[in-house]
């Protein structure tokens, strides 16, 4: 039975964790007044700018590279129409991940001819599970091997580079002069402006950090999970990641908290789909797959988000004067 749970509980943190990245990406995005419907759009260019170059090159460096430079290039892409011509960020979002689809399988097909599809990579070229030393010395102890051979050994660099980001989001944002201008922007930009800061560069660079954490998630999913890129692999994580930053009130922790509640319900329907639940019994497939889906229904339709969301999200910054 334990072995059991950990396997779940494994699976539901690898699900967890490119949904995590594109929500602190969405986090910087949104502190600063950009709402970013885009952040499917930019892991599934850095998706693919990951596997691909990795794969025409063989260097793993260059792949994370070109995902980080893909992904960085859309949300500027999204900043100079959301932002430069104060454009409707919703729409201009949407624009974003309809290129970012049809770019992807384009570029693709025209490269491998795998019906846009890339070449799968070697092992070498993919963030696998790290092997730790000394792995099957501490999975022969009696407490900790329970817990660390199938939990903590299966996951691979992007799940232990999260505790980072979180001590490193927070610190931006509280303790930094930058993350103070960002929240500001995001609540009274007037007054940022007033200070003599840009609210346009803040915006503009809260928006590079949304690209990086975005890259984060696309190489999570086309170099860690899989071993090439899909076309549409994302399949909607990019949206499921925003419902968890609104639901966590754009806090760091508690948004992580919802995306591993995600992670747990994509890892449940893949588990027990076709199959009989304890108790419940046979449940039909399509319900499964609707899982998380539903979930993000009632949560969006059950919660109150008023006072948490920042006060200038969505509006296009003019400056008076």
């Amino acid at each position: 039975m334990n072995s059991e749970l950990f396997s779940i509980l494994s699976a539901a943190a690898q699900g967890a964790t490119p949904l995590f990245f594109a929500a602190l990406g969405g986090l910087f995005a949104e502190r600063s007044g950009t709402v970013d419907i885009a952040l499917e759009g930019k892991m599934m260019g850095a998706a693919f700018a990951g596997a691909a170059v990795t794969a025409m090159t063989g260097s793993v460096l260059f792949g994370v590279a070109a995902a980080i430079g893909v992904s960085v290039t859309l949300a500027f892409l999204q900043g100079f129409a959301a932002i430069t011509c104060r454009g409707d960020q919703v729409v201009s979002g949407v624009a974003i991940n309809f290129i970012a689809s049809g770019l992807t399988t384009t570029v693709g097909l025209s490269l491998f001819q795998q019906g846009g599809q890339t070449p799968a990579l070697d092992p070498a070229q993919r963030f696998l599970p790290i092997d730790f030393p000394f792995r099957e010395q501490l999975a022969s102890l009696p407490v900790i091997g329970g817990v660390f051979d199938p939990l903590l050994a299966s996951q691979s660099l992007f799940f232990y580079l999260i505790p980072i980001f979180l001590i490193a989001v927070g610190v931006i944002l509280r303790s930094t002069d930058f993350g103070l201008t960002l929240r500001a922007a995001g609540e009274n930009p007037d007054a940022v402006d007033a200070a003599g800061r840009s609210v346009v560069l803040t915006r503009y660079l809260a928006l590079v950090l949304t690209g990086v954490c975005c890259a984060m998630a696309g190489l999570s999913i086309s170099m860690s999970q899989m071993s090439s890129f899909v076309p549409d692999m994302t399949a909607g994580q990019g949206y499921l990641a925003l419902t968890a930053l609104i639901f966590g009130r754009w806090k760091p922790v508690p948004v992580f908290s919802v995306c591993l509640l995600f992670g747990l319900l994509g890892t449940l329907q893949g588990r027990y789909q076709g199959n009989a639940l304890p108790i419940v019994g046979e449940v039909p497939v399509q319900l499964m797959q609707a899982l998380p889906f539903i979930l993000t229904l009632v949560l969006l339709a059950a919660m109150r988000t008023g006072g948490a969301a920042p006060s200038a999200i969505g509006k296009p910054f003019v400056r008076h004067g």
